[in-house]
């Protein structure tokens, strides 16, 4: 190494290099490296490869569906237990407070929350492929399984008469809670069982990867929008402030709205409890991150501050003295098994749609970062699966839907878990809760445990900070992210992860429909090419123009291919070509009225003759004049870019050549494929070769599927660089004879059948006027 850490500089000899091969065009490198085309197998060989079974398969097959078998037997008991036990009692306290917590965002009662940390555990543990996340409720997804149970049993269809009563809405009117919680657990567990079966669905047919599409800017975009979704549902718990319950688009304005107007009736004690629970709490959260690497195990400030409130609260009856909200009670052991409502399936099909593909993306992210960290893989399908049955098992217990918190992960891998018998240990501490500890939360305020889950939000407000970063690195990223943001807080958290789908789909259409493009040229001495206008030393070869589109061509950018080709070759083929029929049009007339005569070798004006030929291009056709008499074609020489006998504005070509740089082209379609051949022939016609290079090879099979080569578009125009398309065409003019007329043909009125001879252009004597001649054979 050179003096302060810079590498030394190679030998000149070695800074370049120089190749030495053929000009290879596409029928030549094929035959020259003798091409092998694929074979793909028949359905007989895929049927063989599917059902061969072996007992190695059948081990892979059965390690695939139960992951357990692939970690467990490698389990290292002394340097891995320990640490297992400590992160499982961690993550158990914090899952406890947080199932309590996360039951007042689906609007069940808050013991349901700990069946939800609970039961899928259990399943996850033999099927799931993280070996780090913890499994439960988390606030984005319980908040959409609230929206949905709202909306399908609200206040006002459990409205009473009479001394039955037991409780109020924000109208003052009598509801019937018993009644109302029931349906809503009902409720709750049958979509949470749909949204299992839809996540088996999609592991069996190995769809994975549909979460794809929802990428790192929606999802950023979407948990903020419900974080703020969170923070509103929650605001009324903090301040005891009975509102309705609204759902759909604006909900969270009405809400915000009825909330401030009735903030007069706030409760004190819940107020004062929430503020201090939220400060504490976000306050100590600071210090773990802070000193994460001097503390061994995080402080669970959530669990100290819920067993101090709960005895503040116990020790000075809140509930009695203050009129507080408390738990009130909390159902000990565990409820039968009840099967769905499968008649409700059909209201809640969408929703449990979005809840299935959300659920399983923030799993899926947030146990790839770990699975990176740690050096192992997660299979995404197996994924699918092993949500899908947590969520049908834990259905059937009256849980609502589970994927990972993100906090309560980050507990179990800073506390030192290993893998999922950290997992498995906090199920246990949940499981003692349920049986022995539910009856001590019962004092617990409500506005602790939602000020608990508004503190844990803190890390998704946080991410509005991407937008400035997200705006300087990409703009259509951060478009994504306000646009997701601000929809899913107005029109409610499914139709806003809809409309950012839809949204972040449509920024990729219009990325491929207006790709960048533009003329390249050589950097001299060297086979490179860049943009023309982008660098100084790039020149274009004489007579060529090279396009390089970068993007797939289909039907909806074909016209932008033709648009730029417009743009890149200074002209418009067709109208070259209809402006030289224009001008034949009128030569055919000028030399029918004899004003002009025509050899072989060209079109030339009778002397004497003043300048009545050159009629003007807006001269009117004469379209009563019948030209569909016997003609005879004849050869005219016509050079275009001269000045000529008519005064038609036609357009130079100043090229003879276009190159097509196709590196950057994926696929193309049907349409693509005859656009292309029109786009072939009409520079033909007007004498510009078309070429291709830089093709991938499944282009070509694309072309010989859509019927493109025939006798006059052939594979000898394609090359395998754009470099081997110059050097071709520069070979071509050179060795080719600079002086080949162009012809062209049109057809003159005669009044004869006969075929007319013409003198060549070495004997200018004897030139006569068609006309003329033709009138003088008919006279013989």
């Amino acid at each position: 190494m050179a003096a302060g850490g810079r590498a030394a500089e190679p030998p000149a000899e070695l800074s370049h290099y120089v190749v030495a091969r053929p000009i290879y065009s596409e029928p030549g490198f094929q035959e020259e490296n003798e091409r092998r085309p694929p074979l793909p197998p028949t359905l007989r060989e895929r049927a063989q490869a599917a059902c061969r079974c072996s007992r190695k398969r059948a081990f892979q097959i059965a390690k695939s569906f139960l992951p357990i078998l692939e970690w467990l037997p490698n389990y290292r008991v002394k340097e891995w237990l320990i640490s297992d036990i400590i992160s499982g009692l961690s993550t158990g306290l914090v899952a406890t407070l947080q199932g309590l917590a996360y039951a007042l965002l689906v609007a069940v009662p808050v013991g349901y929350g700990l069946y939800s940390a609970f039961f899928p555990i259990l399943t996850y543990f033999f099927l799931g492929t993280s070996r780090h996340i913890s499994v439960g409720p988390f606030p984005v997804v319980s908040l959409m399984v609230g929206s949905v149970v709202l909306s399908m049993a609200p206040d006002e269809n459990f409205l009473i008469e009479g001394s039955n009563a037991t409780g109020t809405n924000g109208t003052g009117a009598l509801i019937d809670t018993e009644s109302r919680d029931a349906q809503r657990v009902l409720i709750a567990s049958t979509l949470t069982f749909l949204v299992g079966i839809l996540q088996v669905i999609f592991g069996v047919l190995q769809i994975g990867f549909i979460v794809r599409y929802l990428a790192d800017p929606l999802v950023g975009g979407f948990t903020t929008a419900a974080a703020f979704q969170v923070l509103v549902s929650q605001l009324k718990i903090v301040l005891n402030v009975s509102t309705k319950n609204y759902n759909g688009v604006l909900s969270i304005i009405y809400t915000l709205v009825e909330t401030f107007e009735r903030i007069g009736t706030t409760n004190i004690a819940d107020l004062i409890a929430g503020l201090l629970t939220i400060f504490v709490c976000m306050v100590v959260k600071e210090i773990n991150d802070r000193f994460k690497h001097k503390i061994p195990i995080p402080i669970p400030i959530e669990v100290i501050v819920t067993i101090v409130a709960t005895g503040i609260s116990y020790a000075a009856d809140l509930e009695k003295k203050y009129n507080a909200g408390i738990v009130k009670s909390i159902p000990r052991g565990f409820l039968p098994p009840e099967p769905p409502n499968v008649s409700l399936f059909s209201q809640m099909i969408a929703a449990s749609f979005s809840i299935a593909i959300v659920a399983y993306a923030i799993a899926v992210s947030v146990g790839k970062v770990y699975a990176t960290k740690y050096d192992y893989a997660i299979d995404g399908n197996q994924e699918f699966i092993a949500f899908g049955l947590s969520n049908i098992f834990s259905g059937a217990f009256s849980c609502f839907v589970a994927t990972t918190a993100l906090s309560r992960t980050a507990v179990q891998e800073s506390t030192g878990g290993k893998t999922q018998v950290a997992g498995i240990i906090s199920a246990g501490i949940v499981l003692i809760s349920i049986v022995a500890l539910g009856k001590l939360l019962e004092p617990l305020q409500k506005s602790v445990l939602a000020a608990v889950v508004i503190a844990n939000l803190k890390g998704m407000f946080m991410q509005v900070f991407d937008v400035p970063r997200l705006w300087r690195q990409n703009k259509v990223d951060a478009m994504i992210w306000v646009f997701t943001c601000i929809a899913s807080i107005i029109l409610g958290l499914d139709l806003g992860l809809l409309a950012g789908l839809l949204f972040g789909l449509l920024t990729v259409v219009l990325r491929v429909q207006f790709p960048s493009w533009g003329g390249f040229g050589n950097i001299p001495g060297t086979d490179i090419y860049k943009k023309v206008k982008d660098y100084k030393n790039v020149i274009e070869p004489e007579g060529v123009k090279i396009l390089k589109f970068s993007s797939p061509i289909f039907y909806a950018n074909i016209d932008g291919l033709k648009s730029s080709l417009k743009s890149t070759v200074g002209f418009d083929a067709v109208k070259v070509y209809n402006k030289r029929l224009k001008a034949l049009r009128k030569i055919q007339k000028l030399i029918k009225k004899g004003k002009l005569k025509a050899t072989k070798n060209g079109i030339i004006s009778e002397p004497g003759i003043n300048n009545e030929a050159f009629e003007t291009d807006e001269e009117p056709e004469d379209n009563n004049q019948d030209l569909q008499v016997p003609t005879k074609e004849v050869e005219i020489q016509v050079d275009w870019n001269s000045e000529l006998p008519v005064k038609v504005n036609i357009p130079k070509v100043p090229i003879h050549s276009l190159i097509l740089d196709f590196g950057a082209v994926t696929f193309l379609d049907i349409v693509a494929v005859r656009s292309i051949k029109t786009i072939i022939k009409e520079f033909e016609r007007i004498d510009v070769r078309v070429y291709f290079a830089s093709y991938q090879d499944n282009l070509i099979s694309q072309l010989e599927r859509g019927a493109f080569f025939d006798d006059t578009v052939r594979k000898d125009i394609f090359f395998l660089t754009v470099h081997d398309a110059v050097l071709y065409i520069r070979n071509q003019m050179t060795y080719s004879d600079n002086q080949d007329p162009i012809f062209e043909k049109i057809s003159l009125m005669q009044e004869s059948k006969e075929p007319i001879e013409f003198m060549e252009a070495n004997q200018p004597d004897d030139e006569l006027d068609v006309q003329e001649e033709a009138m003088r054979r008919l006279a013989s």
